[in-house]
């Protein structure tokens, strides 16, 4: 299924200055996420379309880059025959099935079906994961503002606050191998901005092995900025962290994801309901 954007501009004619850099973001959504998979959850269901207060947990991630006006368009990449999303088309994002059988594969399946869109190779791509739900459109400007000017692009991180330690594995358990000096660490987030063609160029050189854009970048030797997030930008992985996305989306009465694609506003989601402390 492909919700259709407005045609491409036209070429400029020769001599003219190139058009402004445009804003795309992409969303990779082909994965099976098994482990994330919470009490009560829908058995073979992907982790980004399990519920989470009242909405599927990808229209949280839709609804916040919705709020982005700048953005030419948002492509969310799934897998072949995943219809899932057609139950919820919206104007706000339209769907490729370009998904691979890796990150990287699904990445550069949709830079190229952005590029049939009419983006250029020097267009801004702001890849972000799915089931980071609860970023929010302060946080997307943010990285935009940032990045915009830079000759590399960048990423969302936040600081390492905790204690790091190397472990090993033996007969008596995992054990402490050494406490690691955090003061330079930070956890990797998305939205990832990149130029498409820098991006393209670099995913195919790194292979099915890269784990985030940044990473690929860096493969080329370029060194991404580095945007402060937040703690709460984490990606949903393990099944307790569907219980706090759920608890941060109640808080804020996830009005963006309702205003956009409807519900019923204070619902919980299908999993059982717990306190969380």
């Amino acid at each position: 299924m492909t919700h259709p954007l407005p045609p491409p501009s036209p070429t400029a004619a020769p001599g003219a200055l190139p058009a402004p850099a445009g804003l795309w973001a992409l969303l990779p959504c082909a994965g099976t996420g098994s482990r994330a998979l919470a009490p009560g959850a829908v058995a073979d269901l992907p982790k980004q379309y399990q519920n989470v207060a009242g909405q599927p947990m990808v229209l949280h991630t839709l609804a916040a880059f919705a709020a982005v006006a700048r953005l030419r368009g948002t492509l969310v990449a799934v897998a072949p025959g995943d219809t899932f999303l057609q139950a919820h088309a919206n104007p706000s994002f339209f769907v490729v099935e370009c998904g691979g059988a890796t990150r990287a594969e699904t990445v550069l399946g949709g830079l190229r079906a952005l590029q049939e869109r009419g983006a250029r190779a020097h267009d801004w791509v702001l890849v972000h994961d799915a089931a980071r739900c609860l970023v929010t459109p302060e946080q997307i400007d943010a990285l935009i503002d940032a990045c915009a000017g830079d000759s590399v692009g960048g990423l969302l991180a936040h600081k390492l606050a905790d204690t790091l330690k190397t472990a090993t594995a033996g007969p008596g358990g995992i054990r402490v191998a050494a406490t690691v000096d955090r003061s330079d660490k930070w956890l990797a987030q998305t939205p990832q901005m990149f130029r498409l063609g820098a991006l393209q160029a670099a995913l195919a050189h790194v292979g099915a092995g890269a784990t985030d854009e940044a990473s690929a970048m860096e493969a080329m030797g370029l060194h991404p900025r580095v945007v402060p997030g937040s703690a709460l930008n984490f990606k949903v992985t393990y099944p307790e962290d569907f219980l706090l996305a759920q608890a941060v989306l109640l808080q804020r009465m996830h009005g963006a994801t309702l205003d956009r694609f409807g519900g019923a506003r204070g619902l919980a989601s299908d999993a059982p309901a717990r306190t969380i402390f």
